[in-house]
């Protein structure tokens, strides 16, 4: 069993995509559209700690760089580098932090004399905010190029996957596909949705949770290995109802700070509605738990941000 309190969306990412098989699907699913070229028993971990020392007369200084999970496996005959990189903030440096990171590792492979040739790497970006990413991708984004050296430019990009358009009938493992379309429905505030997966592996489930943020939903999680989703889904959603109703309105039980849930709603309004005025923001800034807990239990019937406000105003 896991230790929820220990866990970030950035170790829960790690957690799930340590596992050969759900590593090895994704990134089917990502690079080849599916089609199974990466096969989780030819995976073989490779150490991603990368240290390079760079020399000049003033000084030696010590660069050190981590990826979160890095792989080398044979696709066609060609052993690669594959790497899964959780990303949870729009970045604007990413282009080049993993072009760094790429490029110290084929300076390591040029130490190692055996390397006959070095071997090629592509690191997919795991991105689980709730908002649209609007960062550079390629190296070329950073620049203004005049149009004559265009063709002489180098360029480098990062393969990003949002997590919240990824096509799932791509992915043929059935418990990294629900574990993706759960990440997908608690960000749309889906609890039906969250039904169609039957049975689910627990501990992804509670992965997906933690990088959405949903922590409402692992509250009452039923024991074992996996989760009929159809009961627990069911024992989770009167979690929110439970406790009571007051002149006719349900009362969700609630734990954890006001800002907490405050965070949670915008998050989930944002995926549903995109950017928030200012004033449909400050609003819910400034609620009490009680018109909070109110606008949780109506989430799914929010249609406009006028909805929002006539709910907690």
């Amino acid at each position: 069993m896991i230790l929820t309190n220990n866990l970030t969306p950035a170790s829960a990412c790690r957690s799930f995509f340590s596992n050969d098989t759900y590593f090895a699907f994704f990134s089917n699913a990502t690079l080849f559209d599916g089609k199974q070229v990466i096969h989780p028993e030819r995976l073989v971990r490779y150490e991603n700690n990368m240290s390079l020392i760079i020399d000049d007369t003033k000084s030696t200084e010590d660069k050190k760089r981590r990826r979160d999970i890095v792989v080398k496996t044979d696709i066609n005959g060609v052993y690669c580098l594959l790497s899964i990189e959780h990303q949870s903030t729009i970045d604007k440096n990413m282009v080049m932090r993993y072009g760094n990171y790429e490029m110290m590792e084929y300076l390591k492979q040029l130490k190692n004399k055996k390397n006959k040739r070095l071997g090629p790497q592509f690191t997919i970006v795991f991105y689980t905010e709730p908002k649209k990413w609007k960062g550079p991708l390629t190296l070329s984004d950073y620049l203004d190029i005049p149009e004559e050296l265009k063709k002489y430019s180098n360029d480098w990009k990062i393969i990003l996957v949002d997590v919240k358009e990824i096509d799932t009938s791509k992915i043929k493992d059935e418990q990294t596909r629900y574990f993706i379309e759960a990440i997908q429905e608690m960000y749309k505030g889906n609890f039906e949705g969250l039904h169609r997966r039957i049975k689910m592996n627990r501990d992804n489930f509670i992965y997906a949770a933690i990088i959405t943020g949903s922590l409402d939903l692992i509250r009452d999680l039923p024991e074992g290995d996996e989760i009929d989703m159809c009961e627990g889904m069911e024992r989770m959603a009167e979690g929110f109802r439970s406790e009571g109703r007051e002149e006719g309105i349900l009362v969700g039980r609630v734990e954890g700070k006001l800002e907490e849930k405050q965070n949670t709603l915008l998050m989930q309004l944002r995926c549903k509605l995109g950017d928030l005025s200012k004033e449909t923001e400050n609003t819910i800034r400034s609620s009490t738990m009680e018109k909070l807990n109110k606008l949780t239990v109506s989430i799914f019937d929010i249609q406009s941000e006028n909805d929002v406000l006539k709910l907690i105003h």
